[in-house]
């Protein structure tokens, strides 16, 4: 096991209160609020959980942001505000009725784009998300302009998109729109767009290349397009900047810029993808350079008196969100606060959905839906009808509530699957099974979860057991890489989230853990994220079959015990799977259990009388 493990799960136990603030930094973040009310607002949207094939961009990384401020208790309520599509008329202001229309009518026009033909379901859904935030931004610059507001869009940034077509996964350009938008409204104070993403800013650049009230400021790695601007500054950085090179370009370049054209209102381009550990950039800035820059761009725009609109702009992988999140609770709190790993984000994530579903909203909810369904449906009940939920406590409608409050059942529909289905099979022999469908026909499955509550494996204890899970993507080949053992399809990048809402199920059943038996290797070895063996005795033989495939492929080593590849030096028999139990413990007792200085010796002490050794062994055809 990890040494990072038991830190792991001891974070993750913190998480078993929805808020991580300490008594005095409550009162703190309280009397700031009485005393300066913020004014600042945030426009989010939970379609933003689309996804576009091939670009690693983290679906959740709004959702993200928007859950962590408001578990810091930074932003309420009241200052999220709802995305609204753009209208045609608002799209219009900016773009050519010709590619508009080709939009509508030609199959291919997402090509050039993207880099690749999507479906017809992915063309639909890609053009959705980017109209709405279109509308968000737009919604932020009015917020801006006209009630005098700080406002931070959690999306946007679609800053390649022309007049005449889209570019670079931008069908739209957001900002353009909003700026035109807000010149159709009578607003007429100059405009500096500041755009420190990591890739060039060309369309914007182009879109007003002839206008002197809207000036575009852009650094970048490459740029796109040479065309003279009337209001421009275009730097290229090229490859490799770090934090010092960086800075300095922005602090020689951007303040005199700014009291030279002495913007009313400056658009942000906050983009992350300039960060040392973004999946598809070439810079080293690091985390501490990216709050610096945030500060200095926000420092430099109050230093002229100009109003504030941040996008997020460009950031791919999972830590993405996490840079946005440190800039925005400086601003919204006045010292910055270190996010959580992106693990644990999603329990916090869904802790915050679960928080706003209240008994009043949920009365509202089932009133205006007329759905037939009572509360004690959506949250079990304990009379003569439990043999008839799921783990003797959730209905169906209740646990279809839930998927879709989670944002399990979009993140679904982002990857293609337009009507999920869920099925429940509650007379297996072994637990309750769950099941979702790509659609009402049940062709495709998506996933399959067998779990029941055990009362027998840890005496006095009672958990959660996983019998089975299945997270596949029937639509999806394995490309050119080889397949694990059991392995028919790709997986649907849904773990953590899966993870998350066991860990909500746990806390409403009341349960002290997560149990779980791995059928191959490779699962053991990616579950050990989140839980660890229950007994000494097989943590020490995993640590020994991991020593000795220590530079090896996962899939090598688990293809190797598999095929009885991995032998005991001291016998010459093949070392069998690690099919045990493992643990993901809730409460105290059960932490303490796989956690505690008496296990990790005694884990310790066996490891060390293991020897074992791995042969090659071939993936089976």
């Amino acid at each position: 096991m990890s040494p990072e493990t038991p830190r792991l799960l001891a974070r993750l136990a913190r998480l078993r209160h929805p808020t991580r603030l300490g008594p005095l930094r409550r009162l703190r973040h309280r009397l700031r609020r009485i005393l300066n009310p913020s004014d600042v607002v945030l426009i989010h949207d939970t379609s933003y959980v689309r996804t576009i094939p091939g670009v690693p961009m983290d679906p959740a990384r709004g959702q993200n942001v928007l859950a962590f401020l408001r578990s810091e208790r930074l932003i309420p309520a009241r200052h999220v505000l709802p995305a609204r599509p753009a209208t045609m008329a608002q799209l219009l202001r900016v773009h050519r009725d010709t590619w508009l229309e080709r939009l509508q009518v030609d199959p291919t026009a997402l090509v050039d784009v993207l880099g690749f033909q999507p479906g017809a379901v992915e063309v639909e859904g890609i053009k959705e998300v980017q109209r709405r935030m279109t509308g968000g931004t737009v919604t932020a610059l009015q917020q801006v302009a006209f009630l005098r507001r700080t406002a931070v869009h959690l999306g946007g940034g679609l800053h390649h998109a022309t007049a005449e077509r889209g570019a670079g996964f931008c069908v739209f350009n957001d900002v353009a729109v909003g700026i035109a938008q807000l010149r159709a409204s009578g607003y007429s104070g100059r405009v500096m767009v500041i755009d420190c993403d990591l890739h060039d800013g060309e369309g914007t650049r182009v879109i007003f290349a002839r206008d002197p009230t809207v000036h575009t400021f852009s650094v970048h790695n490459t740029t796109r397009d040479l065309s003279p601007a009337v209001e421009a500054t275009v730097l290229e950085l090229g490859a490799g900047v770090d934090d010092r090179a960086y800075l300095q370009v922005l602090r020689e370049r951007l303040p005199s810029l700014l009291r030279r054209f002495r913007p009313a209102l400056c658009v942000y381009l906050a983009g992350t993808d300039p960060a040392h550990d973004d999946a598809i950039g070439n810079w080293k800035i690091t985390a501490a350079g990216m709050l610096e820059r945030d500060l200095f761009v926000l420092e430099q725009v109050r230093e002229v008196g100009a109003r504030l609109a941040v996008v997020l702009g460009g950031g791919y992988g999972p830590q993405a969100w996490r840079y946005t999140a440190r800039f925005l609770t400086q601003l919204l709190g006045g010292e910055p606060v270190e996010p959580p790993p992106s693990d644990e984000m999603t329990l916090l994530r869904f802790r915050h959905v679960a928080a706003t579903l209240t008994h009043d909203e949920l009365s509202r909810r089932l009133g205006e839906d007329d759905w037939g369904i009572t509360e004690e449906d959506i949250f079990g009940a304990w009379g003569h009808a439990r043999r008839n939920r799921f783990l003797d406590f959730y209905t169906q409608d209740g646990l279809e509530l839930a998927l879709e409050r989670y944002g399990f059942m979009d993140r679904l529909r982002a990857l293609g699957f337009r009507e999920p289905t869920l099925r429940l099979d509650l007379d297996g022999e072994v637990g309750h099974t769950l099941r979702i469908y790509s659609g009402p026909d049940e062709r495709e499955l998506l996933v399959e979860l067998r779990v029941q509550r055990d009362k027998h494996t840890v005496p006095g204890m009672e958990l959660l057991a996983v019998e089975w899970l299945l997270l596949q993507n029937p639509r999806r080949g394995l490309g050119g890489g080889a397949p694990l053992p059991g392995q028919k399809h790709p997986g649907l990048g849904l773990s953590q989230e899966v993870v998350g809402l066991l860990l909500m199920a746990c806390e409403r059943l009341g349960l002290d853990g997560i149990l779980y038996t791995p059928a191959h290797y490779h699962v053991a070895a990616l579950s050990r994220r989140y839980l660890r063996y229950l007994h000494p005795s097989d943590e020490a033989r995993f640590r020994a079959v991991e020593r000795a495939g220590r530079g090896m492929k996962l899939a090598e080593v688990s293809w190797a015990l598999n095929q009885g590849a991995v032998v005991d030096e001291r016998t010459g028999h093949p070392v069998r799977m690690i099919s045990e139990p493992m643990v993901l413990p809730l409460s105290d007792r059960l932490r303490h259990q796989v956690t505690s200085a008496a296990y990790e010796d005694e884990v310790e002490r066996l490891e060390r009388e293991l020897h074992f050794s791995l042969r090659n062994a071939q993936p089976a055809s």
